[in-house]
């Protein structure tokens, strides 16, 4: 492997995608396989393969996640790139499949994560206040400095 710098090629730790894409398009399927792609190169990561699992099994098995599991077991793979933690199944596929790959010893990188929740249901937003200022009249009413 070379150092990494700007002005060289590198080749960065391997890595595998994998969607999972109930009834999703062809374009869909490009889309996010290029995003995956994309994420790698601006990580500095080897993208080597993306598995998509197009099945509905109620359990965490399925043949892309097999597949998957196989290549996680080589040598010198770092680990798995996912959009979202969606494309690993429902939230109890999920849990599983997640604790499998940290189990094979790889890493699980997420595009984007899942935004905390507010536990009201709604994200309150903060209301930056300057110190000193009268907040509701529309002007700052301190008075001469």
């Amino acid at each position: 492997m070379e150092p990494l710098t700007e002005h060289r090629q590198v080749s960065g730790p391997v890595v595998y995608g994998f969607l999972r894409l109930i009834r999703a398009s062809e374009a869909r399927q490009a889309a996010l396989t290029a995003s995956l792609a994309d994420y790698c190169r601006r990580h500095e990561l080897l993208l080597s393969g993306v598995f998509t699992d197009r099945a509905t099994a109620p359990g965490p098995s399925s043949a892309a996640f097999t597949g998957l599991l196989d290549v996680l077991a080589l040598p010198d793979v770092y680990g798995v790139v996912a959009p979202a933690m969606s494309h690993l199944g429902p939230n109890a596929v999920a849990a599983e499949r997640t604790h499998r790959i940290a189990t094979s010893g790889s890493r699980l990188l997420l595009i984007r994560h899942r935004r905390p929740q507010h536990p009201s249901g709604f994200r309150s937003r903060q209301v930056r206040r300057l110190p000193g200022a009268v907040h509701g009249l529309g002007t700052d009413q301190r008075g001469p400095r």
